[in-house]
């Protein structure tokens, strides 16, 4: 059928009233800006005739139960439905503590979001016709204890069953880990394979074989398109880290029948006491980009000497910044030849000007 559906997506807003906000030091994002940001995309998207909102996960900074309570009150007042799944940061442990909800309590808190059986921890609806919308957890705990970034084995042969069922419906699947790599190497490298899917060749295989195109991320805080064999992986970034980001996208048939989803991606560029947001933003996550920028150096695989590293790390200052951002077109000329390639490799823009692929802005060519 025709299509003609607008929708937005807000990520990572990691939700803290002032209360509740941890001093982290060396964190990447400002979770004391979560609740005036998250209102000002609010009052952003009021302009645009929206027909639902998705929120892929880590919505608050860490499963706090009156932070997973103001946002489920404030999503209920919009004028549009909203549907979230959790991330690593909303149930981080399995059982409840002195500051966080308990895995079996995250649905019950979002009951109008998806969550109409709260006893499962994924959801299928048809937010407005023609389409169906999965939403999935992709959060589970070994054991001992631990979370891990895997969908369970039950999960699985539920998704199989709902994808056998689908008819004359566009899919659309959200799930807070990536399925697909938004960085090089990232399902091996050391730092970024915690952020991509555990299992995430079993769950790309299913969805190709059904023929889903269009899957939501979020977790890694950087715009990012990937694809890989039919399947799009649209990642966005975190709303309290640079560049502050949200997308708006709208699903229409041309008139040749053509189905296309146009991405538009916006940014906070102003909020109460951050009158400058965008570079002041960009500047305090330099600020503490210095030991991560050392581990990268200094593992595989560049494998530099420390002292090596510590005299290339201020050059490399705004990298995460700028990959952060998307469509980076990254160049170091001043690092040694070697080093320069390996960080080029994280470009969207080739040395020529030319894109590899487009993050922010995009129309994609679908069924």
């Amino acid at each position: 059928m025709p299509l003609d559906v607008r929708f937005a997506i807000i990520s990572d807003p990691h939700i803290a009233l002032p209360e509740t906000v941890w001093q982290h030091p060396n964190r990447f994002h400002l979770c004391e800006l979560s609740i005036p940001a998250i209102e000002t995309v609010f009052a952003e998207l009021s302009q645009i005739d929206l027909d639902f909102l998705l929120l892929p996960g880590d919505l608050t900074q860490h499963g706090e139960p009156t932070n997973h309570a103001w946002l489920a009150d404030r999503l209920a007042q919009l004028p549009y439905p909203a549907y979230v799944i959790p991330g690593n940061h909303d149930i981080p442990q399995l059982e409840a503590n002195e500051t966080s909800i308990a895995m079996a309590t995250f649905p019950y808190y979002y009951r109008n979001c998806g969550y109409t059986d709260p006893t499962q921890f994924y959801y299928t609806c048809q937010p407005c016709p023609g389409i169906r919308l999965i939403g999935l957890n992709s959060n589970t705990f070994d054991a001992a204890g631990n979370q891990q970034g895997v969908m369970d084995q039950a999960q699985l042969v539920w998704l199989q069953e709902v994808l056998a069922n689908v008819q004359d419906e566009l899919v659309l699947v959200m799930v807070h880990h990536n399925v697909l790599e938004h960085i090089p190497g990232q399902a091996n490298d050391a730092m970024a394979r915690r952020y991509i899917l555990e299992n995430a060749p079993t769950l790309v295989n299913l969805l190709q074989q059904a023929g889903v195109q269009l899957v939501f991320t979020g977790h890694l805080h950087v715009q990012d398109v990937a694809y890989a064999n039919g399947l799009y992986d649209i990642t966005t970034g975190s709303l309290v880290s640079y560049p502050h980001p949200y997308r708006m996208l709208h699903l229409r048939t041309d008139a040749q029948g053509q189905l296309w989803l146009q991405v538009e991606s916006g940014r906070i560029k102003t909020l109460p006491g951050w009158d400058m947001l965008q570079q002041m933003s960009r500047e305090w996550m330099g600020s503490k980009s210095r030991p991560f920028m050392l581990r990268l150096l200094m593992q595989p695989p560049l494998c530099l000497a420390q002292a090596d590293a510590e005299s290339f790390v201020d050059e490399l200052q705004y990298f995460w910044a700028d990959v952060a951002n998307g469509d980076a077109r990254l160049e170091f000329p001043n690092l040694p030849a070697n080093v320069c390639r390996y960080f080029q490799t994280f470009s969207a823009i080739d040395a020529d000007g030319s894109p590899q692929w487009i993050d922010n802005h995009i129309a994609l060519r679908l069924r």
